[in-house]
């Protein structure tokens, strides 16, 4: 090992207010005893030593795009943070991508696209951490045409704690006779900070043969086709109007999203806000060369106005695969903690559309006089497609027959409206999965929750009042899988927070 010239940032260092402000939800802020910008994998082994020797609780950061306090955890002492780790290369010894965990998408993207022009199916929002985002299962506006990142981690390197603390960096890969597979199998959906600090993915389609890069990976389409469209809330405003509208998009989702469907050249973003936001909008993106790619969005949109409205708007370019993600991001980094949006997101996979209950009950929250705030809303993101081409216990991600992913969300930017906004959107979630104890318990319509939209709220029983615990609606079945793992390879629990994989019964703090 090669020594290390890292050094800790602490209170007093004019660095420290800037590397602690990281964190992308100024709801969350805490000041740990130090601060560690590393630059490589040895100095993540011995940061990693000098904290396990001290008892020290660790976090670390990427992206900085956790939605709760995992890593702005007052238990925290040591935060290391990889942001300096962003290295984006071709491996030829592993004939696959090398991305360093604090590696943004932006940069993931523009060094795959520019440099070989190939990509994966991440998402849009360009500053998220490649750390986090691909251990979750990262998906995007490609996932229904190439399924999700998690498909696509050939390997990762993940520096561990032994029983005895011995710290050490370990390479697992995607070869069932590796004897690290299951780290690698453990990092490819369910999420981070459960076993260790990743440090580094290696990227190669599971089909791609021979050694040329440009091969390796996916190319994204050549041009992509992209319509905005819009109606007023008022056209949509009387309930059994807006249930309509809404069961139309839920069923379009359910028909077209088998994996071998054409409509698979289709993504789309549904945000309805409240109705105080005055529009409801939709961002559709379609590849452009598919045969019929025109028709096919319009019969999209099409099909959502039956026995409801016809959109306000509408409009069509046709841009670059560059262009058109550039014009969609909701990147909007680097931006000060005090200019930041608090925020709260919940999340939930469907099977198939919302009830008719359900609808009525979105409706109600969304239309709701009493809270009449533009920026909380109910966000549809069409899912399904090729990720549904791959087996549950494939991969970690345990959802594979879902059409669609639901966010439920709020944003606001002064302290003292925390608690009303927190308040309507838990509400909102729990009302709307009533039927369920108040959280999308996988069954016919529901499929659980999303890891990398991490919800705290899933493992309190004043909001969860299901009696089906947190971890099964973000693993399902794979959560006994993920505890042989967590045993093996964190046995001491140095890596946890409250949503981490324990490897008992009981939970972590």
């Amino acid at each position: 090992m090669t020594a290390s010239t890292t050094s800790a940032v602490v209170p007093g260092d004019p660095r420290y207010e800037d590397l602690i402000r990281r964190g992308h939800n100024p709801r969350f802020a805490h000041r740990p005893g130090e601060v560690h910008p590393v630059r490589s994998t040895d100095e993540v082994v011995r940061v990693v030593a000098d904290a396990v020797r001290a008892g020290r609780r660790i976090a670390v950061r990427s992206g900085g795009h956790c939605g709760e306090d995992l890593v702005d955890n007052p238990a925290v002492q040591v935060l290391i943070d990889v942001s300096q780790m962003s290295h984006v290369d071709f491996d030829h010894e592993r004939r696959a991508f090398m991305v360093e965990a604090g590696a943004t998408m932006e940069q993931v993207y523009r060094t795959l696209y520019f440099g070989w022009g190939v990509t994966v199916p991440g998402g849009v929002c360009l500053s998220v951490g490649a750390g986090g985002h691909f251990g979750g299962g990262g998906f995007g506006a490609l996932s229904r045409s190439l399924g999700t990142v998690a498909e696509y981690i050939e390997a990762v390197e993940v520096v561990v704690v032994d029983d005895d603390g011995e710290v050490r960096a370990v390479v697992a890969t995607r070869d069932p006779k590796d004897p690290h597979h299951d780290l690698w199998w453990a990092h490819t959906g369910a999420g981070s900070g459960s076993l260790g600090v990743v440090t580094r993915y290696w990227l190669r389609s599971a089909t791609a043969t021979g050694d040329d890069p440009a091969r390796s990976l996916p190319a994204p389409p050549s041009a992509i086709q992209c319509d905005l469209v819009m109606w007023d809330w008022p056209d949509l405003a009387a309930q059994d109007v807006f249930v309509r509208f809404m069961a139309n998009h839920g069923e379009w989702s359910e028909r077209n999203s088998d994996p071998d469907s054409a409509a698979t050249a289709l993504h789309s973003v549904l945000m309805i806000p409240h109705q105080s936001a005055g529009k409801i909008v939709l961002d559709v993106q379609t590849d452009a060369s598919a045969p019929g790619a025109e028709k096919l969005a319009d019969d999209f949109v099409d099909a959502l106005a039956v026995g409801a409205a016809e959109p306000s708007l509408r409009i069509r370019a046709v841009r670059s695969w560059w262009q058109g993600m550039l014009a969609t991001t909701v990147s909007k980094d680097p931006i000060p903690q005090d200019a930041q949006s608090r925020a709260k997101v919940k999340s939930g996979y469907l099977r198939r559309s919302f009830t008719d209950d359900q609808l009525a009950t979105v409706h109600a929250h969304l239309t709701a006089e009493g809270y009449a705030h533009p920026e909380a809303y109910l966000c549809l993101v069409s899912y399904g497609g090729k990720v549904n081409a791959v087996a549950p216990e494939a991969t970690s991600l345990a959802q594979r027959d879902s059409v669609l992913k639901v966010l439920f969300g709020v944003n606001w930017t002064q302290s003292d409206e925390d608690d009303s906004h927190l308040r309507w959107v838990r509400e909102f979630y729990r009302d709307v999965y009533r039927e369920t104890g108040g959280v999308p318990v996988p069954g016919e319509v529901s499929d659980g929750a999303y890891i990398n939209y991490a919800d705290a709220d899933l493992a309190d029983p004043a909001w969860n009042t299901s009696g089906v615990p947190w971890h099964a609606l973000y693993h399902k079945e794979n959560y006994a899988r993920l505890q042989q793992v967590k045993a093996r390879w964190d046995p001491n629990d140095v890596f946890r927070h409250r949503l981490s994989v324990h490897a008992t019964a009981e939970e972590s703090s």
